[in-house]
């Protein structure tokens, strides 16, 4: 039997860091959900790329894109930078850099990608979901926050998802 070492960090085996996650255990912390998210990616674990993403949005997501995108790709390695849980204690951000080469891409040049982001999270009842930007929810900036706080869209999720 192989042992897998993890895609966001190769000095783990899967088994003892992403794969816990992706086997169904809630994530501690949003760091630890990005790192999973990544490895997902990797791995081609669509499903939980989608479970993972704040739940109002998952039926928005361009699944076939990111499926596409997780298979064309050869996924070089993840760096973290900072994990920051905000004062509410349901809102975090993680700056990262992820690395991979796009196989599809015409010409070694445009194959290799670096990506810096600072992508930012929510913890709804133990959970820790993705704000996926890219997947527009329509609603006003006055609406409750899908992520069920209770506080209007703008003073919650709002600057993540617009």
């Amino acid at each position: 039997m192989t042992m897998l070492t993890c895609p966001c960090n190769p000095n783990h085996l899967l088994s003892h860091c992403c794969g816990v996650y992706h086997a169904g255990t809630p994530a501690p912390d949003a760091e630890r959900l990005m790192r999973s998210r990544y490895s997902a990616y990797a791995l081609g674990l669509i499903d939980y790329l989608v479970a993972t993403t704040l739940p109002a949005q998952q039926s928005l997501i361009d699944r076939a894109g990111i499926e596409a995108w997780s298979t064309r790709s050869t996924w070089l390695g993840l760096s973290v930078e900072n994990h920051t849980a905000l004062t509410d204690k349901r809102h975090a951000t993680v700056t990262f850099t992820a690395r991979w080469a796009d196989d599809k891409a015409p010409d070694a040049a445009a194959r290799a990608v670096t990506h810096r982001e600072q992508s930012g999270f929510v913890k709804i009842a133990e959970r820790w979901y993705f704000l996926d930007p890219t997947a527009a929810l329509k609603m006003g900036r006055n609406d409750p926050c899908p992520c069920g706080s209770g506080q209007k869209f703008k003073k919650c999720c709002a600057a993540w998802l617009e």
